[in-house]
């Protein structure tokens, strides 16, 4: 059982509290990208589990008809076992989803996976048109190349800054330089991606940037955040008539997941001392 501290952030230990959350957003106008909490499986039993755990959790999104995907990692079904066991895992949780009208994202890790994801995704989405995406890392010195070789696939573009600690050959070090190279590829993505694209950011200045390109561009766009932060900021956005997905998170494998989102922003750590201390 996930404590109270914690499930701010995590929906709960199962699926069916993971789609009553889900449910719950879409009654205050989000929806929500379900996530099993799980990584790094280096055997192939436990990533086979988790890829046939997701084949339900989007038959169940779609017996409850609710407003929802699915968002999966590399590592959690098998990139680090051999990447044909991910590929496999992968085109089965996309096929099962295109049955089910069940959007699927795939979530991008460090820079050594990237291609492998990319050539997955890409081949899932020339048998699925427009029922994948995949995240994509602003932080990355190749991410302008990675956007144009994405232009022409039939996949949709969630667009983050990047959470992994990456070497300076490969990654810009400082926080204005990604802010800086975030807001160049939102401008890329919103002259050249005419099917929409992902915002996948808290920061205000990066929403606001994302509202003035769909001003000037007309391309449409959603805004994807994590669930317990800023969901103030989600339901306002929501009511005034944008698209907003919320990340939930869920699983036994919450501790992990949990602490790392209370080191990554003050006002979460302070969120956590209140909860310990009870003011």
């Amino acid at each position: 059982m996930i404590p109270p501290i914690a499930s701010r952030f995590v929906a709960g230990t199962t699926a069916s509290g993971a789609l009553d959350h889900v449910a719950d957003c879409n009654d205050d106008g989000l929806g929500g990208i379900v996530n099993l909490l799980g990584e790094h499986y280096h055997e192939r039993e436990p990533a086979d589990e988790d890829a046939d755990a997701y084949c339900h959790l989007v038959s169940e999104l779609a017996a409850r008809d609710l407003e929802g995907s699915v968002s999966v990692k590399p590592s959690q079904i098998g990139i680090d076992v051999g990447p044909d066991v991910f590929a496999e895992n992968f085109d089965r949780i996309v096929e099962t989803a295109a049955e089910e009208d069940v959007f699927v994202w795939c979530d991008m890790e460090d820079h050594t996976t990237t291609d492998t994801t990319l050539e997955a995704v890409e081949s899932a989405a020339e048998t699925y048109p427009h029922g994948v995406g995949v995240a994509i890392q602003a932080n990355l010195k190749r991410t302008r190349d990675d956007l144009r070789r994405l232009a022409d696939v039939p996949a949709a573009v969630r667009l983050v800054k990047g959470a992994y600690d990456e070497p300076a050959s490969v990654a810009y070090q400082t926080k204005a330089e990604v802010n800086q190279a975030y807001e160049g590829h939102l401008e890329f993505l919103f002259q050249e991606f005419d099917r929409g694209v992902a915002v996948g950011s808290h920061d205000p200045t990066m929403l606001e940037t994302a509202v003035d390109l769909h001003e000037e561009y007309g391309t449409p766009f959603e805004v994807q955040m994590l669930m317990g932060v800023r969901e103030d900021a989600q339901r306002r956005l929501a009511a005034e008539g944008y698209e907003v997905n919320q990340y939930v998170p869920y699983g036994g494998k919450w501790m992990q997941y949990f602490y790392r989102r209370v080191r990554e922003r003050k006002e979460n750590a302070l969120f956590a001392l209140r909860a310990v201390v009870g003011v």
